[in-house]
């Protein structure tokens, strides 16, 4: 049997693949290059976006800019119970839209300013329902704070835009979870997510908009997010 051929793998995906059959040393050019990519995933947790900067960004789209119960970042991250919850005063108009948009940083602060006014300008392009809404920034947002966002504002479905988990090969990818009826209480299995948004190598933002001009579609159409939508449009990337 011939010997793998790492050296091709290798050139198939950003990932690490066995970097030697021998099991020597691993080599210095690698195990810096592991120490850049660690200290930049961990520095993209640890950071947080500046909420000001990206209004401006997506003006004259208007900005609303409300705060969750983790109070800060350490707080964020010790209490994911605490980043699903609205902070007490929250103050939301209530709008009776057919969908709501909502930011959050979540686990990557690179990702949320890098990614998201690329896709919000593809979402506006493809979703004239988004015309004039404005945006909900949340300060220490996990997914489920949409659910009480969207009840909040009246809204049939909300989009959450939030910074996904970094890894050691992307730190900045930006995941999207569409949810229908949303309200306090829902289960995971109720959104669709399209996640893996990022410029070196993933979904790019017109794909990504692509993909979730086509799953609010579907949702309106069929009465349903989650397991019960299943990914039907032909865009590439992942949906789960």
């Amino acid at each position: 049997m011939s010997a793998p051929d790492f050296a091709g793998l290798r050139r198939l995906t950003p990932a690490r693949v066995r970097l030697d059959a021998a099991a020597r040393p691993m080599p210095l050019s690698a195990l810096l290059a592991f120490q850049e990519d660690h200290a930049a995933a961990r520095d993209a947790i640890h950071a947080a976006p500046d909420m000001a900067a990206l209004a401006e960004r997506l003006a004259p789209r208007p900005c609303l800019l409300v705060e969750s119960r983790a109070v800060d970042r350490a707080t964020y991250l010790r209490r994911p119970d605490l980043g699903r919850q609205l902070a007490d005063g929250a103050d939301l108009p209530r709008l009776d839209c057919p969908l709501a948009l909502v930011i959050c940083d979540g686990l990557s602060a690179p990702a949320v300013m890098a990614q998201v006014p690329g896709v919000v300008a593809a979402l506006s392009e493809r979703l004239p329902l988004l015309a004039d809404q404005p945006v909900v920034l949340v300060h220490g947002g996990r997914v489920a704070i949409g659910d009480p966002i969207g009840a909040a504002l009246g809204a049939q479905m909300v989009l959450v835009l939030i910074g996904e988990r970094p890894g050691l090969s992307v730190a900045d990818s930006l995941g999207a979870y569409l949810t229908l009826n949303p309200r306090p209480g829902l289960r995971d299995s109720a959104r669709n997510c399209v996640s893996n948004i990022h410029l070196r190598g993933g979904l790019t933002h017109e794909a990504a908009a692509d993909r979730l001009a086509w799953l609010v579609a579907e949702a309106q159409r069929i009465g349903a997010t989650g397991v019960l939508l299943k990914d039907e449009s032909g865009q590439p990337g992942q949906l789960t």
